[in-house]
């Protein structure tokens, strides 16, 4: 199955020529962008910071206690469920 979006397909063609026009050069690309940036006076790219992640909060323990005896036994279990 092959299909195509005309918005991607214009994006891919634009991306294209431009690269295009710097002989798919990154380092020449990166300095038209900058050079577009200063232009601008606009900052086009930056490195976003990394987001702070605050630590999980924990459930406080109800500290609750359960008195056993030591001559208490454990419950039976129930026989296996029939199918």
């Amino acid at each position: 199955m092959s299909w195509s979006d005309p918005i991607v397909d214009e994006v891919r063609r634009a991306r294209d020529a431009y690269a295009a026009r710097f002989n798919y050069d990154l380092r020449a690309i990166f300095r038209d962008l900058k050079e577009q940036e200063k232009r601008s006076g606009r900052k086009l790219a930056s490195y976003a910071q990394e987001p702070t992640v605050e630590p999980p909060q924990t459930l406080q323990s109800s500290r609750a206690t359960i008195s056993v005896s030591p001559d208490s036994t454990l419950p039976e279990t129930a026989p296996p469920a029939e199918i």
